[in-house]
């Protein structure tokens, strides 16, 4: 054969074998580096860079394990930002206002609503359907279809894993035994014992920040920010319960039975003071627990936190409020990005189940551990080190698994995960989530929620203290409702109505 032939024949087949490699359109396989042009695209199609904007969380993500692990597998090479623990919402605004060319950004649902509208975000149909079919499978669909704004997309729904209760009140054990009390299980009970520990022990008997109390208001029939009465959808600024709530808030105030600064009280705040003995019983949830727990045992040795879960009120009337379940997050591509499709292949090979899995808990043997039951746990400190931010990373998830693989997060402490257990145990059965949780990005939601939630926490805030007094409640109500609470109301209640034929 020609020898010119013969190196002629090879090229091709090179050539060939090269564009093989390159046709699997960018999936992932585990045992391949698509950064070498092996289990990616291919070597010669070179991934762009990419810049990804996250929420506000304490660190540096370039330097996160997640970081190299997801460009090892993937092959892009991806540039992470966080917003500022202060004032996140104004810096974001700005950025998109400047058109800063970020590929990928992770928004709350009050972030996503706002930019959707003005127009900021990419429509991400076509995409999806070219690009993303991985997320098109791993999502339920009606959360894309509760993602639309206008009858099109413009952000990739992260479905929370599940819903639960997130908080109960917490009083030390030993409290209780010196007082000769039970936990209390209903409203009555529950005033008695916070004079019992004003009169017999001189400390503060509820600390605080919050305007609403579940495990309190769920006495008078009040613990998600909308509900349905007569099949109308309503805010719970129009029920009577509300008022009834503030009326029993602002009496154990006024009898100094919650703590005076309240209204000025921060998170930390009311931990320190319930740590050290200066107040009886303390706003909780398992998210604090262990070091709540840590805390006051360094000071009261020893110590046993009990929880008082929801109380019932004078009719019977219990609840409290399941949060999650619902979206946590929407992942979105500005249209200033430059590489919008490199974006959703990216974001695509990041729910493959496999790399998924690995994404959010690592490797078996190194990371977690299964037991006989099934139940995942983690190795410690090995998982928090690799793992600890993972969900800071993800834009979207493989939504059936990641129920269970998020407990990993909850099982990583023994304090956390008891907790969190005794507080479903105790409260799931007769909680509810908000009826509005699945609701879709709505233009009048959008641009008058914030100032509304912020309106009704100051005023709620104000009666309690006394600031306000309930004759000005109607008066309240009204200017609320004049203000956007009226066409967020109709906006919401079209949507609601519509979903229930």
């Amino acid at each position: 054969m020609n020898k010119k032939l013969s190196i002629g024949i090879v090229c091709v087949l090179i050539l060939a074998m090269l564009a093989a490699c390159g046709s699997n359109n960018g999936s992932y396989n585990g045992n391949s580096n698509p950064a070498t042009g092996n289990g990616g695209a291919s070597a010669e199609q070179e991934k762009p860079v990419l810049k990804q904007l996250g929420f506000q969380r304490n660190f540096d993500p370039n330097k996160d394990p997640v970081a190299a692990f997801l460009e090892e597998k993937t092959g892009y090479k991806v540039e992470y930002e966080t917003l500022p623990l202060e004032n996140p919402d104004d810096k974001l605004n700005l950025l998109m206002a400047n058109n800063e060319p970020y590929d990928i950004v992770k928004l709350s649902g009050a972030q996503y609503n706002r930019l959707a509208v003005q127009g900021a975000l990419e429509p991400l149909d076509e995409l999806l359907a070219q690009h993303g079919q991985n997320l098109l499978k791993e999502t339920p669909a009606e959360f894309f279809e509760n993602a639309k704004v206008d009858g099109q997309i413009y952000g990739i729904p992260e479905k929370h894993p599940r819903g639960f209760v997130g908080s109960a009140l917490a009083i030390r054990q030993g409290l209780l035994d010196e007082l000769n009390m039970q936990v209390p299980t209903t409203i009555d009970e529950f005033y008695n014992l916070l004079k019992a520990i004003k009169e017999q022990k001189g400390i503060v008997p509820l600390t605080g920040f919050e305007s609403m109390i579940p495990e309190i208001s769920g006495a008078f029939g009040v613990v998600t920010s909308f509900d349905v009465q007569d099949g109308k959808l309503i805010h719970r600024l129009e029920g009577p319960g509300m008022k009834e709530y503030l009326a029993f808030m602002n009496k154990l105030y006024s009898e100094g039975l919650i703590d005076p600064e309240w209204p000025v009280n921060k998170p930390e705040t009311i931990q320190q003071k319930f740590a050290t003995g200066k107040a009886g019983i303390m706003t909780y949830g398992w998210g604090i627990a262990p070091a709540v727990t840590e805390a006051l045992n360094k000071n009261i040795p020893d110590s046993k936190i009990t929880l008082i879960t929801s109380l019932k009120g004078e009719d019977g009337q219990i609840g409290n409020w399941i949060q999650g379940g619902g979206v946590s997050w929407y992942i979105a591509i500005p249209k200033s990005s430059k590489n919008k499709e490199a974006a959703m292949k990216y974001m695509n090979m990041k729910v493959e189940p496999e790399l998924f899995k690995e994404l959010a808990i690592g490797e078996e043997g190194v990371h977690y551990t299964k037991e006989s039951d099934g139940k995942m746990f983690p190795v410690l400190p090995a998982f928090n080190e690799a793992r600890g931010n993972s969900d800071w990373f993800m834009t979207s998830t493989d939504a059936s698994e990641f129920e269970e693989l998020w407990m990993l997060r909850v099982r990583k402490d023994a304090v956390l995960y008891a907790t969190f257990e005794e507080i479903q145990e105790k409260q799931l059965s007769f909680s509810k989530s908000d009826p509005t949780l699945l609701a879709p990005p709505l233009p009048v939601v959008a641009n008058n929620l914030q100032k509304l939630n912020k309106a009704e926490n100051d005023y709620v805030i104000k009666v309690m203290a006394g600031a306000e007094t309930l004759d000005g409640y109607d008066k309240f109500v009204a200017d609320w409702k004049s203000q956007g609470g009226a066409d967020l109301l109709a906006e919401l209640s079209a949507w609601y109505d519509e979903s229930q034929k």
